[in-house]
């Protein structure tokens, strides 16, 4: 058996995000672990992932070519769940709070990667 975090970037190389979820409570869990914070209930199945999310918090690491800087940001799914990730496709300072993203795999380096778009 897969440690969840093997499982997870299991899922990422099929090109499916994936995200676990309680059968007791019902909620949604990422990062991928073997048991639901607060409750320890271990009945975590994955499930699909909408893909829909909003930008919860943003900041961009400004590089001396400013071509190169990137935006790390905090993304709240529709699930729930709030994780980091990096909005592609535009301008790193022009990512806002509140802008309505999706998710989409990219390969970075030799690694399938969760990365967000503005929806």
């Amino acid at each position: 058996m897969l440690h969840p975090e093997e499982e997870w970037r299991a899922h990422l190389a099929q090109g499916r995000f994936m995200i676990q979820r309680s059968r007791s409570t019902g909620r949604h869990v990422f990062h991928p672990r073997v048991a639901e914070p607060g409750t320890g209930a271990q009945d975590l199945d994955w499930v699909e992932a909408s893909g829909q999310g909003w930008v919860h918090a943003v900041t961009v690491v400004r590089k001396k070519d400013p071509a190169e800087s990137y935006n790390v940001v905090l993304v709240d799914l529709a699930e729930g769940p709030r994780l980091m990730s990096r909005v592609v496709d535009i301008a790193a300072d022009t990512v806002r709070i509140g802008m309505a993203v999706r998710a989409r795999i990219d390969i970075l380096g030799d690694q399938p990667t969760l990365v967000f778009v503005p929806a």
